[in-house]
């Protein structure tokens, strides 16, 4: 049976403007570049670079008759459009850059490859024309850190269906012992334990050298897993002697191609900070770094174009009809653009205002013991907005200070309790939990549990498994793992 009844609820809706701007909030200084200039290009509407405009008559175009078309059913108000203001007010409040200072973009030299490194080589041996190619194929396969994870017999199988050369494993295995030879010593390896071998062939053949290399042959899980007794029982050596021998081994490099690749990243990852904070006579000053970003408005021959079709309302054809909607559209889109990079970056302005205010302390002092314990929600409480939107402002944002460049997730940290009842950052605790792993004994490092009991005399107390918490977090192994002789 149908029946009609009628239903009252409220709905949340985002709006397309809404959309645009949270997706905008979520992007660093260099990802909103990147997304100004594909607007710039997917839209002509949208103009860039400070121009001369005349100030347009409005008027006139107010007073035109009305059509009674569905296209002029279209409410177009040349107002929305066409402002005396033309330069953006986020350029203006946060650039502190004047337009005639002149910014020099250092360029950037790639410089040979770990790769091209081996090719070079591989070109100085005496080879034929298909081991060569082969050759050149395995050192193909050869990972940035210098490993070759792949098995010779995957690799014979694709350089049959690939290249076509049938090849045996074994003389596969020859040619990946030459590649051996190769600097940096060690590549080529499989595995963490044959580089260090490859790498210890080659060291003189001193007592320490020897043992080390009889180690990491016959005892490496003792090794790894840090059972210095059992290796000294094992080989029958004293403790200077096993510490000669491990001291070889740590010298080493396990990552053969990690001097390539580590200088080619440090090159290609500098951190463009979002925010600039100085700190000067006790006064702090912030600002957005806007240097790249460029003047945004809305172009001026798209609106004379708007103009001219509202102008000729009553000989308007189908065609000339639709032109009016879709310079319409790109204009408003050019304006809800420009809106949503203002919004943007005064949301940005505000909450990194209200993180300022909140570690005031640690912005004049530098030092890391005067962060005060801090969460999404203390911000979000001052600024009025959404705990997701400081969450969306503060992920993978950065700001310069006086003291270095910090990521906005370090100044947000936990609060506890001390026994006095004071509260605390956890930073702090992780702090002094660091203090106490740097001064233990290393021959017989603090289980989790030591290190609970310590921190109780401290007047911190902590659970054990917080403490393994903030040791991880720290990136510091098991008491076991920390174990020297």
């Amino acid at each position: 049976m149908l029946k009609q009844q009628l239903q009252q609820k409220l709905q949340q809706k985002l709006s397309p403007q809404q959309i645009q701007v949270i997706r905008l909030l979520e992007l660093t200084a260099i990802e909103l570049e990147e997304r100004i200039k594909q607007e710039l290009i997917d839209n002509p509407a949208l103009d860039e670079g400070a121009e001369e405009h005349e100030n347009p008559d409005t008027d006139e175009f107010g007073n035109e008759d009305t059509d009674t078309s569905a296209e002029s059913a279209e409410d177009i108000s040349m107002g929305d459009y066409l402002t005396e203001d033309d330069i953006p007010d986020y350029k203006l409040e946060a650039d502190n850059f004047s337009k005639d200072q002149k910014h020099e973009d250092i360029p950037f030299s790639g410089g040979s490859t770990f790769h091209d490194f081996l090719l070079k080589q591989l070109g100085e041996r005496n080879l034929s024309e298909q081991d060569a190619k082969i050759a050149e194929y395995i050192i193909g396969n050869i990972d940035d850190n210098g490993y070759l994870q792949r098995p010779l017999s995957a690799i014979s199988d694709d350089l049959i269906f690939q290249v076509g050369i049938d090849i045996s494993t074994e003389r596969l295995e020859d040619l990946l012992q030459m590649i051996q030879d190769f600097e940096p010593a060690g590549v080529g390896a499989s595995n963490l334990r044959e580089c260090l071998l490859l790498q210890l062939e080659r060291h003189e053949g001193t007592p320490a050298a020897l043992l080390a290399y009889k180690i990491i042959d016959k005892s490496f899980d003792e090794f790894t897993k840090k059972h210095y007794d059992k290796i000294q029982k094992q080989y029958n050596v004293s403790e200077e002697e096993l510490k000669k021998a491990i001291h070889e081994i740590t010298m080493l490099n396990p990552k053969p191609g990690s001097s390539w690749s580590d200088s080619f990243s440090d090159g290609m990852s500098h951190i463009i900070p979002d925010f600039i904070v100085d700190s000067h006579d006790g006064e702090l000053t912030l600002s957005l770094n806007n240097s790249n970003i460029p003047e945004l408005r809305v172009n001026r021959s798209y609106t004379h174009m708007l103009e001219d079709y509202m102008g000729n309302k009553q000989n308007q054809t189908r065609d000339k009809k639709d032109a009016l909607l879709f310079v319409k559209q790109k204009l408003d889109s050019a304006q809800w653009f420009i809106d949503a990079i203002k919004q943007r970056q005064q949301t940005m302005l505000n909450t990194m205002q209200v993180i300022i205010d909140l570690q005031r302390d640690f912005f004049l002092t530098g030092d890391e013991s005067n962060l005060k314990p801090m969460i999404l929600k203390d911000v979000a409480e001052r600024t009025g907005y959404d705990i997701s939107t400081i969450s969306r402002v503060s992920n993978s944002k950065y700001v310069q200070t006086n003291f270095g460049i910090f990521p906005l997730k370090y100044f947000f940290s936990e609060s506890m309790q001390n026994e006095s009842g004071e509260e605390i950052s956890s930073r702090e605790i992780k702090k002094i939990l660091q203090q106490c792993i740097e001064n233990e004994d290393k021959r017989k490092p603090l289980a989790d549990d030591k290190l609970c009991d310590l921190l109780k005399e401290k007047g911190y107390v902590i659970a054990r498994r917080t403490v393994a918490k903030y040791r991880e977090q720290l990136g510091i192994p098991v008491a076991r793992l920390r174990k020297e002789i």
